[in-house]
């Protein structure tokens, strides 16, 4: 099956629609596939459900998604980087689902194994605990209860992520921190489409170093990034 596109418009044709649900990878603006996610701004396509751990920034990352009204509701961690994005909330103009950091990535990765639903102990007694069901599990130590919610796995329609390198086959290298959402993100896409700097023949990749195989992979490009620097810190002239 052909995986290689030669660009992000082209590897996004036939799978987007008004009021999908989609997976984005990465964490502020590391690893984030912003040659897709352009691509994705100049399709016009609107009202949709995005789960990303944040929303970019003002103007770049997802953020453009916002500017243009395309985003209906965010599955999101945290969002404390985007004036747009609080704006919109406030004014009631964006839906926001909030999630623990952890949650989040457990529920990308537990749609990804075909996992529905899973019980964890983070948030429950907070408001991301209401309306969920609640149970009581024994926790093996002198014979305490504790009780755990339950979250639903994250089956999107579509997922697009950020690699480093890939082999013809799709078998994913992330580097380094830009890893982060990225491969649960693909994981739970039911079609996956990732933009890398470099692809190599299939075999070159050393098999222990691949940190996704190419089996969740669908349709890939290589580009150029602007790699953006989220907050700079310097130190002051003496």
């Amino acid at each position: 099956m052909k995986k290689i596109y030669p660009n992000a418009s082209s590897a996004l044709d036939g799978l987007l629609h008004d009021g999908m649900l989609m997976a984005a990878g990465g964490f502020g603006l590391c690893g984030i596939p912003e040659l897709l996610i352009d691509a994705v701004v100049e399709s016009g396509v609107k009202n949709l459900t995005i789960a990303s751990n944040n929303c970019g920034v003002d103007g770049f990352g997802l953020g453009k998604l916002l500017d243009t009204r395309q985003i209906k509701k965010m599955m999101s961690s945290y969002v404390g980087e985007n004036d747009e994005f609080m704006r919109q909330y406030l004014a009631e103009e964006l839906e926001i689902e909030f999630n623990p950091q952890g949650t989040l990535a457990e529920r990308m990765r537990a749609g990804g194994c075909g996992i529905p639903g899973f019980y964890t102990k983070t948030g429950v007694g907070t408001v991301i605990a209401d309306g969920k069901e609640h149970k009581d599990f024994p926790t093996g130590i002198d014979g305490a209860i504790e009780t755990y919610i339950m979250e639903a796995g994250i089956f999107a329609d579509l997922a697009i992520v950020k690699a480093w390198k890939a082999d013809e086959t799709g078998n994913l290298v992330f580097r380094k921190t830009a890893r982060n959402f990225n491969p649960p993100a693909a994981m739970c896409g039911k079609t996956c489409v990732v933009e890398v700097e470099e692809i190599v023949p299939t075999g070159s990749l050393n098999p222990d170093s691949i940190h996704l195989p190419g089996i969740y992979v669908h349709r890939l490009i290589q580009g150029d990034h602007e790699k953006r620097i989220e907050q700079r810190t310097v130190r002051e002239k003496k």
